[in-house]
């Protein structure tokens, strides 16, 4: 019987600002987190992903990397962040240069199971619980649904 290789999750060549609380287990490694930053159980954050400072990263929220969350912004539990668009038909895997950025700005907050794609969010920006955003965001507003289309500006 084979028997696979094991690898623990847990934190890794992270670089930590001030005062940041990180709840376990998670999995986080080589990535930037800012001061002040809550970072709950469950959540993964990859190589190269940048958090910002005043952040709070709820439970089994997955940050892939190239993915980039400005100030003050709150990510739910269950929110999920897409690098590959699978351009090719198939996963990209490792060939990075198939992989997409993903930049959120400052005061956003995005909801519980929302799902985000390679794209830029605006600052001042609340997307709803569930929402899939497929498109660049260029104004502040509460934005939901599958595509998320704005809802109110605010």
């Amino acid at each position: 019987m084979n028997k696979p290789i094991m690898k623990k999750s847990g934190l890794n060549n992270v670089d930590f600002g001030k005062e940041v609380v990180v709840i376990e287990p998670v999995n986080l490694y080589e990535c930037e987190i800012g001061n002040n930053t809550f970072i709950g159980p469950f959540v993964e954050i990859q190589k190269g992903a940048k958090i910002g400072k005043n952040c709070k990263i709820q439970s089994h929220a997955f940050i892939c990397d190239l993915v980039t969350i400005g100030d003050n912004c709150f990510i739910s539990h269950g929110a999920m962040f897409i690098n590959d668009l699978f351009t090719s038909g198939a996963p990209a895997g490792g060939d990075v240069t198939k992989w997409s950025n993903t930049v959120i700005g400052k005061n956003v907050s995005i909801g519980t199971n929302s799902t985000i794609l390679p794209i830029k969010i605006c600052d001042n920006v609340v997307v709803g619980a569930g929402s899939v955003v497929t498109k660049d965001i260029d104004e502040p507003g509460i934005y939901a649904g599958n595509p998320a289309k704005l809802i109110r500006k605010i």
